[in-house]
């Protein structure tokens, strides 16, 4: 029989598992969207006829900003060792359902298959299966390696902003933090798949990186009033008592760790 849990515990249980879910399963799935290359020109109603600045955006920044919110708000109830926790679980997650789409492309198809979807315009579905999943060893890399640093960095950050400016100013050491460490990672995840990994010229990298940043730069300040809507939401779902506690434990924690 398992032994009773406090009645304190069981709120700080399920707002954990609530915020664990929404991290791993967007870290996730930005990896796998992040595959397509789309227009912002086009999504916003800008035809772009050659005189205009072409925005291509890799679909995986929709999600990342969600992943550093979900960060910065478990950092703020539990602390940067679950936060590195969690990020460690993500990439071994990453790592995993990569080994696993790599093993389902190398199946053999069955024979009505590839040709399943010429109705539909595609002329072979093994091949397209391979095209959009089958992404390089490179840019995986280069994915794995940009979360965790960007996760590290988002991580310090937050802490250090709130231990100069305490329980004030959410915003400053919500987004802050996010801006910072979506600066490398959209820096870090390009240079290796693709300076590294394909030979691209060092200034197109950081093109590309530059406006990959700027979209997540206005999709962090864009956020900010949702980060204080789901702040009221936890504090009133924890009540007052609970939520300082966790809130000092999670700076106090930080605390002992990188002292």
């Amino acid at each position: 029989m398992l032994p009773p849990v406090e009645t304190w515990a069981l709120p700080k249980i399920r707002l954990f598992l609530v915020l664990g879910f929404v991290f791993l399963t967007n870290a996730l799935l930005a990896e796998f969207i992040g595959v397509k290359i789309f227009s912002l020109n086009t999504l916003l109603g800008f035809d772009s006829q050659g005189n205009t600045l072409e925005f291509n955006l890799t679909a995986g920044v929709l999600l990342w900003p969600v992943v550093f919110v979900m960060t910065d708000l478990i950092n703020e109830y539990y602390g940067q060792r679950v936060v590195l926790i969690f990020s460690a679980l993500s990439a071994l997650c990453i790592l995993y359902a990569f080994a696993m789409v790599y093993g389902s492309i190398a199946l053999p198809p069955a024979g009505f298959w590839p040709g399943s979807m010429k109705a539909a315009g595609v002329e072979n579905m093994q091949t397209a299966y391979g095209a959009v999943f089958g992404q390089g060893l490179w840019i995986i890399a280069g994915s794995i390696m940009a979360f965790l640093v960007g996760q590290l960095v988002d991580v310090y950050v937050f802490q250090r902003i709130k231990r100069i400016t305490g329980e004030r100013k959410l915003w400053l050491r919500a987004t802050g933090s996010t801006m910072i460490s979506q600066g490398l990672d959209s820096v870090v995840v390009l240079y290796i798949a693709f300076y590294l990994g394909a030979d691209w010229p060092l200034s197109r990298v950081l093109q590309i990186a530059l406006l990959n940043y700027a979209f997540k730069w206005f999709a962090a300040l864009a956020m900010t009033p949702l980060i204080y809507a789901v702040h009221r939401r936890i504090e009133g779902y924890l009540g007052a008592q609970l939520s300082e506690q966790m809130r000092q434990e999670a700076l106090s924690n930080a605390g002992q760790k990188t002292n």
